[in-house]
């Protein structure tokens, strides 16, 4: 990340404050996930207290706040998931991959996450990986996109 990439996207707001979101994920691809660092200098940046960068990076499903996996497997688990079945499509990946909502596989590939909501009801239960939205995903379905996504990141676990 260069200063003038910053600078950039600083000029697109007569408001400085309103570029948090996009700087903050500069800064998470940056590293991976924000860091405490980077959301003190985000702060000081845009002059706004430290806790607010913190309010806004715990508020939405898309900010990491410590590592995650190469592949973050987000798990919709708002009414029209839960209601058909995304319980379930957690379990069966937890099962699978060895770890809970929330962690990441020892091998550093994959992290389960839970998220309020996708946007894709139509699709529901659903799964987003990166760009990719899958739906209606089910517990069957668990173990063949799992392969997919380890064929596509290159491994052979």
């Amino acid at each position: 990340m260069t200063e003038e990439t910053i600078q950039r996207i600083l000029s697109k707001y007569p408001d400085q404050r309103s570029a948090l979101l996009p700087l903050m994920h500069l800064y998470q691809e940056e590293a991976g996930y924000l860091t405490e660092d980077a959301m003190r200098e985000l702060a000081a940046r845009l002059d706004v207290p430290p806790i607010q960068v913190a309010e806004v990076a715990t508020f939405y499903d898309m900010f990491r706040l410590k590592p995650g996996g190469q592949r973050e497997i987000w798990v919709c688990h708002n009414l029209s998931c839960a209601l058909l079945g995304a319980e379930q499509v957690i379990r069966r990946l937890e099962e699978t991959l060895g770890v809970s909502a929330g962690e990441t596989t020892p091998d550093g590939l994959f992290t389960i996450k839970r998220v309020e909501c996708l946007a894709a009801c139509g699709r529901a239960p659903a799964i987003q990986v990166g760009p990719d939205y899958y739906g209606p995903v089910s517990t069957d379905d668990v173990d063949t996109l799992v392969a997919q996504l380890k064929q596509q990141s290159g491994s052979h676990l």
